[in-house]
């Protein structure tokens, strides 16, 4: 069945008012009424540069994803500014689907560079970031949108990851499948059945250094609120501290001993 979903998906380039209001609506679901994007600027963007990409499955709009025109006053980029996957359809791969034709889009229109931010304790996000389509994170910045009250981000830092994805570069060739006896910077344990972050060790021998993370970090917000603060504070002093020394992010890979826990593969 859900191979047959999958199969039947259409990725369409959206333009119409009629759309955009499905999008609109689709994406209230996935986060909030108060924080979605108004159509009038949805309509203005895909005149002005931008595009938003619709999947449909059997007419019904289930996924979005809304890019934009940046500039860093050298050149411009494409901002991928969010992708919303409506919960009926999760954990299908249609995510990647829509990041693989926004790549071909984006090459259509000249773009050679696709940037966004994602927090980097989602570990959903990471593997498909990262791991499945080979973009690197070359910059950490800290509460990035503020205080939020969306139902993922209460009572935390909106720290982020800054991601940059080459258009015309597919994939890397490396992949990591094991820590190859590289530094690992974070202590973790164990502690009434959640995965805790002990001591930091700012190590910087080796290739690669790897950077765990739990792969729950909503459970834990839900359960053991202060060790999730604790995963925030542990590693945004790590990730700033490297990142700023010209360390790039370039993989997130699965423990193989424990189910909720990945580890970060940073490169120099």
């Amino acid at each position: 069945m859900q191979q047959e979903i999958v199969s039947s998906v259409i990725i369409k380039n959206i333009k119409s008012i009629e759309e955009l209001q499905q999008v609109h609506k689709l994406e209230s679901l996935v986060w909030s009424p108060e924080d979605t994007v108004p159509i009038s600027h949805t309509a203005a963007t895909v005149k002005n540069g931008g595009f938003i990409l619709g999947a449909f499955y059997k007419d019904q709009l289930i996924g979005f994803q809304y890019s934009f025109p940046g500039f860093d006053g050298t050149k411009p980029y494409l901002v991928s500014h969010s992708l919303g996957i409506h919960p009926d359809f999760r954990k299908l791969g249609i995510g990647e689907k829509l990041k693989l034709e926004q790549r071909k889009v984006a090459s259509e229109k000249g773009y050679d560079l696709i940037s966004w931010t994602y927090d980097p304790l989602e570990t959903v996000n990471g593997n498909l970031n990262l791991h499945k389509l080979g973009a690197v994170c070359t910059s950490y910045i800290e509460n990035a949108y503020g205080d939020m009250n969306d139902g993922m981000n209460d009572g935390i830092s909106t720290d982020r990851f800054v991601v940059e994805w080459s258009v015309n570069e597919i994939g890397r060739a490396i992949k990591h499948n094991d820590l190859n006896g590289s530094p690992v910077l974070i202590n973790t344990e164990i502690k009434n059945g959640c995965l805790q972050p002990g001591d930091i060790y700012l190590e910087e021998s080796g290739k690669y250094l790897f950077v765990p993370v739990p792969g729950n970090f909503q459970e834990i917000k839900t359960n053991n609120f202060e060790t999730a603060l604790m995963w925030r504070e542990k590693t945004k002093r790590v990730f700033r501290h490297y990142l700023n020394q010209g360390w790039i992010v370039t993989d997130l890979i699965k423990a193989p001993e424990c189910n909720n826990q990945y580890f970060y593969v940073l490169e120099k």
